[in-house]
């Protein structure tokens, strides 16, 4: 029956790759592939484990309970990835990002670079790299009319944000999924991987910021439009601020992550009632207009504008890999992994973990999505929280994404805003970011073994 398992595992997992060529959308191969794979087991009586992190070994449960647990697990994601995004929603309801382009003055090509480089690593760590990378390439189409300048700029936006994403436990699915799962702590994930993830962002850029196509100014579009909402700019901080505050939060109060981001919600929300009761949102425009946004409520406007595909695609992808873990199959397979590689990395809890094995795992979200990788990883190995492995694993996937233009969120979502060709970006831009993905990787394991001590 495992093998039958992995076929699925392996046929679902194709389908999700070829999205674009079998022109059906992610998620349905994603919740099908996790509806089968935990009907088989139920199905054929397939015994079902649970890993004891401090023992390190496997234990025997019930599917009802391992089913639950894995839900639970899993909810907690999504619920504050819901909360998350319905925040960054309510901003652009109020046009608040419209604020970011009156900071870009610039004319010289290589200050515009670095800014725009900048910009998306701060923003990718609050909003998360996917909304970051859409709201900076909202703005190059604004002030750059060169094509050929805008795909490099746009491709150097995917590596400061997939670098900046990284980071932080709010900066990227992957990092929330380490943070949520216990697996890391928002301060040791700073301090850990911030230096390594500054590393990834400066040396592509400084080195693209040498390149012919750099040099010299650039003539746009830079008048100050400002928001179409007198509030833009207060929601934004707002906003901003609140998604910030829930690290804090979980510090405080020790409750889990999401409990956090519905405050904030709410009182973002709250916010965004009272300036829309005011009829203010859009200058101009009076609620009881037929053109006020097709919405009374930014709320309600916003919610209807979250990707539910996206929230569906998480849920199914991340039980499949739960079914796989709950076999077991997962454990097996990292110590069979971690034998077969060179012990690069150090002993730590009493478990070895090689830094080839993360170094691979972060090459290959370049060609596979990080989200199953990272759920995977979670189940392969069993050290403790804040453990070196988790940090490198978050450095490593965050960041390895952005050596393909489909490795990663913000890849495919640019590819769509600037039809970016898959080979152009090999050819002009994957070779930046292997050099700032290894730099960063070298940063970190100096950093691990000499200077932090763990």
């Amino acid at each position: 029956m495992e093998t039958l398992i992995i076929i699925v595992f392996v046929l679902g997992y194709l389908a999700i790759t070829l999205e674009h060529n079998l022109k059906i959308d992610k998620l349905i191969p994603a919740l099908g592939m996790m509806a089968l794979l935990w009907a088989i087991i139920a199905l054929t009586h397939m015994d079902v484990f649970e890993v004891n992190a401090e023992l390190k070994e496997l234990e025997a449960t019930h599917i009802d309970e391992i089913l639950l647990h894995h839900l639970g697990k899993t909810a907690e994601i999504l619920v504050f990835l819901l909360g998350a995004m319905t925040i960054v929603e309510i901003i652009d309801y109020f046009d608040g990002f419209a604020t970011i382009k009156g900071y870009i003055k610039a004319r010289s090509k290589r200050k515009l670079l670095w800014i725009f480089s900048i910009l998306a690593f701060v923003l990718s760590a609050i909003i998360d790299n996917l909304t970051a990378t859409i709201v900076l390439i909202t703005i190059l189409q604004k002030v750059l009319k060169d094509k050929e300048l805008r795909l490099w700029f746009a491709g150097i936006i995917i590596i400061a944000a997939n670098a900046g994403g990284a980071w932080s436990p709010i900066g990227d699915v992957t990092t929330t999924m380490l943070w949520i799962g216990h697996k890391v702590s928002a301060g040791l994930l700073v301090e850990h991987v911030l230096i390594p993830s500054i590393f990834c962002m400066v040396v592509p850029v400084l080195i693209a910021s040498r390149l012919k196509i750099f040099k010299g100014d650039i003539e746009g579009d830079f008048t100050d439009e400002g928001s179409k909402s007198k509030y833009g700019t207060i929601m934004l901080y707002l906003g901003l601020g609140m998604i910030v505050f829930v690290p804090l939060f979980k510090t405080v109060t020790h409750l889990p992550p999401y409990v956090g981001m519905m405050l904030s919600l709410a009182v973002v929300a709250t916010f965004a009632e009272i300036y829309s009761n005011k009829k203010f949102a859009l200058s101009g425009v009076n609620e009881d207009s037929g053109d006020f946004q097709g919405h009374h409520s930014p709320v309600h406007h916003s919610l209807a504008r979250i990707e539910l595909p996206s929230i569906l695609f998480f849920l199914g992808i991340l039980m499949a890999v739960a079914a796989l873990e709950s076999l077991g199959m997962l454990f097996h397979f990292a110590e069979k992994l971690d034998a077969a590689m060179p012990m690069l990395g150090t002993e730590s809890a009493g478990e070895k973990v090689s830094d080839l094995v993360v170094l691979i795992l972060g090459a290959g979200s370049a060609v596979i999505d990080n989200v199953p990788l990272v759920a995977a990883s979670m189940g392969m190995f069993s050290v403790g929280m804040d453990d070196p492995v988790w940090h490198f694993i978050a450095y490593s996937a965050g960041t390895g994404g952005s050596m393909l233009i489909i490795g990663s969120a913000a890849g495919v979502v640019a590819m769509g805003m600037e039809k970016i060709d898959f080979f152009w970006y090999l050819k002009k831009i994957a070779w930046l970011a292997l050099i700032g993905f290894l730099s960063g990787a070298a940063i970190f394991v100096l950093l691990r073994n000499f200077v932090l001590d763990v």
